[in-house]
C-alpha cells in the first residue's frame, strides 16, 4: 500500500481532477449573464453555440449570427460573424452590439461550474455565459 502522504496525495488528485482536466468544454448552447460587468437585459436571448467542428451560432439578442471560433486547451478565438440584419429597439440593439464587441477580444475561456467564462488576453472577464444544454 502507499505511505499516508502518498495515498493522501493520490487520492487529492483523483478526486480534484475530473473538475478540472478534460471534462470541461466550451462546446455546447450558452445563455449570456453578463457582458463586460454590465448584466444583460432579462428575457432577451443572447445565445452562444459552439460546435465540436468550430461552428458558432446563436442569437445576439435580435439576429441571428454564425461564424466560426478556433478551440484549444484554454484559448479560443472567433472569427468576425455574419448576421441578419434586423432592427429591434435601441436597448436590445446596445445588447447585441456590446456581445459582438466582447467577441473579436475574447482570447480564453474557463468553466466555472456551470458557466462558462471568456476571458481577455489578460484574463480579465468579458462575458459570462450559463450552460442551456
Amino acid at each position: 500500500m502507499f505511505p499516508k502522504p502518498l495515498a493522501a496525495a493520490f487520492l487529492f488528485c483523483a478526486i480534484a481532477l475530473p473538475a478540472t482536466a478534460g471534462a470541461a468544454s466550451p462546446q455546447g448552447r450558452w445563455l449570456a449573464e453578463d457582458i463586460n460587468g454590465g448584466g444583460v437585459i432579462d428575457r432577451l436571448q443572447t445565445t452562444l453555440e459552439l460546435g465540436a467542428d468550430g461552428k458558432v451560432t446563436g442569437m445576439g439578442g435580435c439576429n441571428r449570427y454564425m461564424g466560426s471560433a478556433t478551440v484549444t486547451d484554454s484559448a479560443i478565438s472567433f472569427r468576425p460573424m455574419a448576421s441578419t440584419r434586423k432592427a429591434c429597439s435601441p436597448a436590445v440593439m446596445d445588447q447585441e452590439n456590446k456581445f459582438h464587441a466582447a467577441l473579436t477580444t475574447v482570447a480564453s475561456w474557463r468553466i466555472e461550474q456551470t458557466k462558462l467564462l471568456l476571458l481577455d488576453k489578460d484574463g480579465i472577464e468579458l462575458m459570462r455565459l450559463s450552460k442551456q444544454d
